[in-house]
């Protein structure tokens, strides 16, 4: 009796210290103030060939780039680039002209895509980025045990994946807006400008009211 109730004791203590070390095993590992899963920007570029010559772009060319530029569903974070080997002002211009109907503005320093691109032919590259978080939501860790006060890998999930959905532009979650260094004051005084210069409203006195009684 003495020995089955030993053999017992034994058992649950090994049982209790495997569940221990399971469960040790499955604590947050993150001990830091970030959160586990963080944004992550994918870029890719796309590539039209269209032809040019020394005026610029014919009035089919020019339609094909407004296709495709609809079929891409040109957007504000796009970045459209220019590839002449001849650097024909004139093409430029006209790429130039179909990209700001949509807003967009040209950007200098083509990236490499490729194939070549022969005399007479204009490559316009349109460069688009893409935030995910990806492995989100994250509950691999499945106990309540937290001795290595730890940060829950699915911590931060929401809101992460929130921003990645929302921004405009995911190429600010890289490196942000570089500002100009200098302060323009106009827009923030002309409300302050306005008021001082207005005339205040009880200058005229107060106007007389008739009153009329009814029946």
């Amino acid at each position: 009796m003495a020995s089955l109730l030993k053999q017992n004791l034994l058992r649950a203590a090994a049982l209790g210290i495997g569940v221990t070390l399971a469960s040790c095993g499955g604590m947050p590992e993150n001990r830091s103030l970030y959160s586990t899963n963080q944004p992550i920007v994918e870029r890719a570029n796309y590539t039209l060939d269209v032809r040019s010559g020394a005026d610029g772009l014919t009035i089919n060319e020019q339609r094909r780039v407004q296709d495709w530029f609809e079929t891409m569903g040109l957007r504000y974070g796009d970045r459209v680039f220019v590839d002449d080997p001849v650097e024909n002002p004139a093409t430029r211009d006209d790429i130039a002209e179909l990209a700001a109907r949509r807003g967009i503005l040209l950007s200098e320093g083509a990236p490499v895509t490729s194939g070549s691109v022969d005399p007479g032919v204009s490559r316009i590259v349109v460069t688009r980025s893409d935030a995910s978080v990806p492995n989100c939501p994250n509950w691999s860790v499945k106990t309540d045990l937290n001795y290595t006060n730890g940060v829950h890998p699915n911590f931060g999930c929401a809101v992460n994946s929130n921003i990645a959905a929302m921004i405009a532009n995911p190429e600010d979650l890289i490196a942000g807006q570089e500002g100009s260094g200098e302060t323009i004051l106009t827009g923030q005084t002309r409300a302050i400008d306005s008021y001082r210069s207005s005339t205040p409203s009880g200058s005229g006195g107060l106007g007389g009211s008739a009153t009329q009684g009814g029946e």
